[in-house]
């Protein structure tokens, strides 16, 4: 996730903060992001690219199979 998500996400979340509690708001939002980013830091996750990469590896890989599911029945009925 890009930083500037995790910033916009965190000063969202501190935005919601009551009047009351407006003082210690800088520190919420501090708190907020070091969350976001240890929690994403968690997941396994990949970017955009590595994703469509491998989406298009996938349907080229799905593509042959087809076509040699196609052939092996060709040459079992043949």
């Amino acid at each position: 996730m890009a930083n500037e998500s995790i910033e916009d996400i965190a000063r969202k979340l501190a935005e919601t903060v009551p009047e009351g509690l407006r003082a210690v708001r800088e520190d919420l939002e501090n708190n907020f992001r070091s969350v976001l980013r240890a929690s994403l830091a968690r997941l396994d996750l990949v970017t955009r690219d590595e994703f469509e990469v491998q989406e298009a590896v996938l349907a080229k890989t799905r593509e042959k199979l087809e076509r040699l599911e196609a052939r092996l029945e060709e040459l079992e009925t043949g």
